[in-house]
């Protein structure tokens, strides 16, 4: 069985093998023992936190295969990001250049660097080993954050943010970021995204150009990639976009990836997510899959299983195996989302 629990200190060793698998472009998981201890104690103190309003948690989850006891993926949920450390975009704007006397009317895309996004929630940390790519695991490793949304939605800011990675190339290199490096950071891609990824970002206040930045004077490779996403990310995009996500003219400042944005309470899975009361016994055999999670929260888990769930009850018989994984007795909630 594949159950999606919170990290634990015992998981450093797989989350720091995953931190090299994902690769540049993966900010959330820099390759750094301490970085990632810190994100690992975060997770720990933020899934016991008692909370009033989101401010600066962190809910970092895995994927395990209790057969192997391999984690084998990553997924999370930052409750209000740019708290504590600022947190950057561009935002795509447009400026009007007009004459009536020499009858020439222009408009001209800008980029301005904001800091529009503070307080929201962010889904991130979205990773899955190779050979478990397959199935609906993806699929259920991302939408499951819906089902932890809505259960606890009064920890998370009202507008939930992903970013999408963009464009780059197989060693990591960014044609948006081509430019900044030559006229203004002075670093090279990848070491501005590590340094960014282990909340160094001194540099990016420093350094960042202070005015609207006018897209056409870009290199034409890199207006090119503006709110273009990674060939890898995709799938994600497009299962974000079903959703309800959208971008509304925000875009990484590094690489020109693309900020897609729901209110929480609009989003897809968030309300099509219900809550059934369980009973435990043998299971009526049914052709739907459901992400299924518990309604706890320190002791958070969810998996995914075949329900024969009728509409007009509010009660449903799953198997010992099932309520074990998840962690239920009789009488327990669970929330489902239809696959």
């Amino acid at each position: 069985m594949l159950i999606i629990r919170p990290i634990q200190a015992g998981d450093f060793e797989a989350l720091y093998q995953i931190a090299e698998e994902s690769g540049h472009g993966f900010t959330s998981l820099p390759v750094n023992a301490d970085l990632l201890r810190h994100k690992i104690a975060r997770a720990e103190a933020s899934f016991v936190k008692t909370v009033d309003a989101p401010f600066d948690e962190g809910y970092l989850m895995v994927l395990e295969d209790t057969d192997t006891r391999e984690v084998v993926g990553t997924c999370a949920i930052e409750a209000a990001v740019g708290m504590e450390d600022a947190f950057y975009h561009y935002r795509l704007g447009t400026e009007v250049y007009h004459s009536e006397q020499i009858d020439v009317r222009n408009e001209v895309e800008t980029l301005t660097l904001c800091h529009d996004y503070t307080g929201a929630a962010e889904m991130c940390t979205l990773f899955l080993r190779e050979a478990y790519r397959k199935g609906n695991n993806g699929r259920m490793l991302s939408r499951s954050r819906f089902l932890f949304l809505a259960q606890h939605a009064k920890r998370f800011g009202e507008t939930v943010i992903a970013e999408m990675r963009g464009v780059s190339d197989a060693d990591g290199h960014s044609p948006f970021y081509g430019w900044l490096q030559k006229h203004f950071l002075g670093i090279d891609f990848i070491q501005a995204d590590y340094l960014s990824g282990l909340g160094k970002k001194a540099f990016m206040a420093e350094m960042m150009p202070r005015n609207p930045v006018y897209v056409c004077l870009l290199p034409e490779e890199a207006q090119k990639v503006i709110g273009e996403v990674h060939t890898n990310t995709r799938p994600a995009l497009s299962l974000l976009q079903a959703e309800g996500f959208r971008c509304r003219g925000y875009v990484d400042i590094f690489d020109g990836g693309p900020t897609v944005e729901c209110r929480l309470s609009d989003i897809r899975g968030v309300r099509e997510s219900r809550l059934l009361t369980v009973d435990i016994g043998d299971m009526v055999e049914a052709d739907t899959q459901f992400i299924i999670s518990n309604t706890q929260l320190a002791n958070y888990r969810a998996t995914s299983a075949a329900l024969a769930v009728d509409d007009k009850s509010e009660n449903i018989i799953i198997s010992p195996e099932l309520a074990a994984g998840l962690l239920l007795a009789k009488g327990d909630q669970i929330r489902i989302l239809a696959m």
